[in-house]
């Protein structure tokens, strides 16, 4: 009898605990033992049609949902930290999350983001950060190029990631290093193609039109994300729409005379007054980015901080900035850093590095929807070149780099009325 009561009160006990374990939190301060993965985990709760809170400024931004013994399961499976909590340790965090005197805020995300990244579909000899994190991270994605995009498939899209892109027509720049090797001319011949298929006479020209389609994108609602080359030269596109910024090695005729000054600056959504390069053999489209030899000579010196935001009124950047570290290490890519003087004042800029007088991260509103610039190309390699291996994310799981564009990829699931600007 005495052995059966034994029983019955372990047996109430643990069900006790099983009841008041009623939610799972996922830590993302330095704790977490792989923190890229623990965004998977949370696109994965979306996908369950299980709501997550995202909590801002607590522990790094973790992430907290119901309790499901199946979501504790997944998370050991891909090496995310989680812990359970009862009711009442539930109810404690959330009530300091609210007090007014904390610069955190709770943010509901109801809805997977549906995500695509513009991507050539030729091998070219270097690889994308934001597709690297996004399979380690196990959050999937379709890629796309100036074909879909301009048959008009982003509306059925939530997220647009563009990177290591050259929108002005000159095939990065890199004529003058690699007009002889092979994935040049093959992308030369593939890129040159595609406009003659899609009715256009000149690659500047397609990429000005599919440029437009992503702007009009943004402008409906959508949110781009953009690294590398792809910031600047997408606003290039934009202002040289009806000019000729392309010099004879690139499309077989001069550029057009005085086009500096015929550039319109009120097409571009981030950059102004910039000046555009009009030497086919400098290895850039514009001033907008820092000259490279100024990261080289202070490359163990060169941080940028994020900033800190007002996680109540200011959510969108609080997002956009969360982090395990403030401070993160810079690294290099065709475009690393924007200039102060060539940002529109409208623009919010999230990281710089003010030592260096240079900007690294920047978000900004365009129509209905937003765009985030991030300069660099790999977060975990410094100067990546034409050829290196990509980034084995396997070595990195707690990149703070990394999770810069992971923050952006979650931010399209925060509920809309949550965004204030």
């Amino acid at each position: 009898m005495k052995a059966k009561y034994v029983f019955l009160l372990a047996f109430c006990l643990l069900a006790a605990v099983s009841t008041q374990a009623s939610y799972l939190l996922i830590p993302m301060d330095k704790s977490q033992t792989n923190h890229l993965k623990s965004y998977g985990v949370a696109y994965w709760l979306l996908q369950q049609e299980v709501e997550v809170s995202w909590l801002l400024n607590y522990r790094g931004g973790s992430f907290m949902c119901v309790y499901n013994e199946s979501f504790v399961s997944e998370c050991k499976i891909r090496g995310v930290s989680c812990q359970v909590l009862a009711d009442v340790q539930a109810a404690t965090v959330l009530s300091q999350i609210a007090r007014q005197d904390e610069n955190m805020c709770e943010i509901k995300l109801n809805k997977a983001p549906r995500i695509a990244v513009y991507s050539p579909k030729n091998k070219l000899p270097w690889d994308d950060a934001v597709t690297l994190v996004l399979t380690y991270a196990e959050i999937p994605y379709d890629v796309i190029y100036d074909e879909e995009v301009y048959a008009g498939v982003l509306p059925s899209y939530d997220w647009l990631h563009l990177h290591h892109e050259d929108f002005t027509g000159q095939y990065g720049k890199f004529w003058a290093n690699y007009h002889n090797a092979q994935w040049y001319k093959e992308d030369v011949q593939q890129q040159e193609a595609m406009a003659k298929k899609l009715g256009f006479s000149k690659v500047s020209l397609l990429k000005l039109a599919v440029a437009k389609k992503i702007r009009d994108f943004v402008a409906g609602g959508g949110y781009m994300f953009a690294m590398c080359s792809a910031p600047d030269s997408f606003d290039i596109a934009l202002a040289a729409d009806g000019v000729d910024i392309c010099d004879v090695p690139f499309d077989g005729d001069p550029m057009t005379p005085d086009a500096q000054n015929k550039l319109n600056f009120d097409n571009t959504l981030a950059f102004y007054n910039f000046h555009i390069s009009a030497n086919p053999y400098e290895y850039e489209v514009s001033d907008i980015d820092i000259d490279p030899s100024v990261h080289r000579t202070n490359r163990n010196s060169d941080f940028f901080t994020l900033f800190e935001f007002s996680a109540k009124w200011d959510p969108v950047p609080t997002m956009l900035c969360q982090n395990h570290y403030q401070v993160l290490r810079g690294f290099m890519g065709q475009t690393t850093a924007f200039r102060k003087d060539k940002i529109k004042p409208n623009i919010t800029v999230l990281g710089e590095n003010k030592a260096m007088d240079e900007v690294r991260y920047i978000h900004g509103s365009y129509g209905k929807g937003t765009f985030t610039f991030l300069g660099g190309h790999d977060p975990e390699d410094y100067e990546h070149f034409v050829g290196d291996p990509p980034t084995d994310l396997n070595l990195y799981p707690n990149s703070e780099g990394y999770r810069l564009i992971l923050n952006n990829v979650l931010f399209p699931a925060a509920k809309k009325e949550k965004h204030k600007t």
